[in-house]
């Protein structure tokens, strides 16, 4: 059975903690074969890691995101730090950023943004990055600092940029995520990027529980079986099969993440 690869899942949220089995179960039969979870504050390591024992195919991140900078506290990037050493299954940091859409404590989330690239540069860990309204700070802030460290890698995560903004970004190196915004009516911006990324930089997620993908929009709760209709209207996007949109998506995730290949019965 041909893989898929979900590279951005919340799964320690409240509306898993009922049936996290079942929809497993449900990922599994979708032919999702490895699961990167995500991290929005290090408060949530020990329930992830919890989750990951469970479900060996799933592999974690930890960090701060750019909308919890009232968590951000003078020791967060030591535990950040601590706990991304304390696990071989950590294979990024994030999800971090900047979102100016709904906060505008700039400064604040530059300071941890950049506190974080510090330690995904001192680990030589890709980065998840979460970015709303606010490309040319972001790409000005990266610029800078791989100026002074070398260039690192990561992901644009849940990517909602234009096709210019995009091309920032892959210019620097980056991988570009997609969720299931890009299958609603409304976002012709994101379905004219999800165009121009390379095959060898394509990503699909869910961001699972939310964003929910056409045609399960109804379902309140997005899960990660549905990261397939992800891929499906990615693939009609672009003029590809499914299967090879599978194919490069999961071989960039491992890539990227430096996940395990696994061996398919």
């Amino acid at each position: 059975m041909q893989q898929l690869i979900d590279t951005h899942v919340h799964l320690n949220f409240e509306s898993f903690q009922g049936d996290l089995d079942q929809v497993a179960q449900n990922w599994r039969d979708a032919g999702v074969t490895q699961l990167v979870h995500s991290c929005v504050e290090p408060s949530e390591f020990d329930a992830i890691r919890a989750i990951a024992d469970r479900f060996p195919e799933i592999s974690f991140a930890v960090g701060l995101h750019p909308l919890d900078m009232d968590k951000w506290t003078s020791d967060i990037p030591s535990r950040i730090l601590t706990l991304a050493q304390s696990d071989s299954r950590v294979v990024a940091i994030g999800e971090m950023g900047l979102d100016f859409f709904k906060a505008d404590d700039r400064d604040q989330q530059v300071a941890a943004f950049v506190a974080q690239l510090e330690i995904a540069h001192q680990l030589e860990l890709p980065i998840i990055v979460h970015c709303r309204d606010a490309a040319a700070d972001m790409s000005a802030v990266l610029e800078a600092f791989w100026q002074r460290t070398g260039p690192g890698s990561g992901v644009m995560h849940c990517w909602t940029g234009t096709p210019e903004e995009t091309q920032r970004f892959l210019d620097m190196g980056f991988y570009v995520s997609f969720s299931g915004i890009v299958t609603f009516n409304s976002a012709k911006v994101v379905q004219a990027s999800a165009q121009t990324v390379p095959d060898d930089r394509l990503l699909v997620e869910t961001d699972c529980p939310f964003l929910t993908p056409v045609p399960k929009r109804k379902e309140r709760r997005n899960q990660p079986a549905n990261v397939r209709y992800v891929a499906e209207y990615v693939a009609q996007l672009r003029g590809m099969s499914l299967e090879t949109v599978m194919a490069k998506t999961t071989a960039n995730a491992q890539r990227l993440f430096k996940l395990p290949v696994p061996t398919l019965a």
